[in-house]
């Protein structure tokens, strides 16, 4: 059992099958296992993605900085549903954002996030690492690598990671273990190369598993055999 987890979970896993939105149910499948975990002694931050409502390369005639900072913004309207979601199991939650937002959310400062977990509440990072031109998996690898995090777990459709596309390769293969610079070097769409090489040089394991598994996220922070385990 790893002691504290940095849950990545993008927007559209968060849409369900709608593609688009929040789905309630989604949410609360991710939050009745978070609330498990929070309940066994696991300290959890987690890190939300915005593509369910907007992503900064869908502005393809805006200025860059532009469509990010929208990305942004889209992140912190999941990170208040997953609050809502958790405190309504009666866990206490806070959402920290890298852009400063105070009528909504907490600045993110990294002691106070260190603070909230010894007064046993669960933490959501909204906004990424707060700059443009970097993905939210870029603000997960950074917020593990500050809070010390010992697993990054990423939540994706897939039960793991493959040696290419299974949605247009039936014969691809699913991977139990891989190292960072595999990962890189073979191309696998994981995360972004910045991601990967922020987790190698931090020495943070990553796993990748499928958050539709039965029980998948529990299974991943107890440290049992699950998904895709990159180190």
């Amino acid at each position: 059992m790893y002691k504290r987890i940095l849950l990545k979970i993008s927007g559209e896993a968060l849409a369900g099958e709608k593609g688009v939105g929040i789905d309630p149910e989604t949410v609360k499948h991710v939050v009745s296992q978070l609330v498990q975990l929070h309940r066994s002694g696991i300290e959890i931050a987690v890190v939300v993605g915005g593509g369910n409502f907007w992503r900064g390369r869908q502005g393809t005639d805006m200025d860059r900085v532009t469509a990010d900072h929208m990305g942004m913004l889209a992140t912190i309207m999941n990170a208040l549903a997953l609050q809502d979601a958790i405190e309504k199991e009666g866990v206490q939650s806070r959402v920290q954002t890298a852009l400063s937002i105070p009528s909504v959310a907490e600045p993110y400062i990294l002691r106070k996030a260190l603070k909230h977990f010894e007064c046993k509440r669960i933490v959501i990072f909204a906004c990424g690492t707060g700059n443009p031109y970097f993905s939210t998996d870029s603000g997960a690898a950074l917020r593990a690598a500050e809070i010390k995090a010992d697993v990054l777990l990423m939540a994706k459709n897939v039960d793991g990671l493959y040696d290419s596309d299974p949605k247009t390769n039936p014969r691809a293969k699913k991977l139990d273990k891989i190292s960072y610079m595999d990962v890189i070097n073979k191309e696998l769409h994981l995360m972004d190369i910045t991601s990967i090489t922020m987790c190698m040089e931090n020495n943070i394991p990553i796993i990748a598993f499928g958050l539709n598994s039965e029980q998948g996220l529990i299974k991943a922070a107890m440290g049992e055999k699950v998904g895709t385990i990159i180190s």
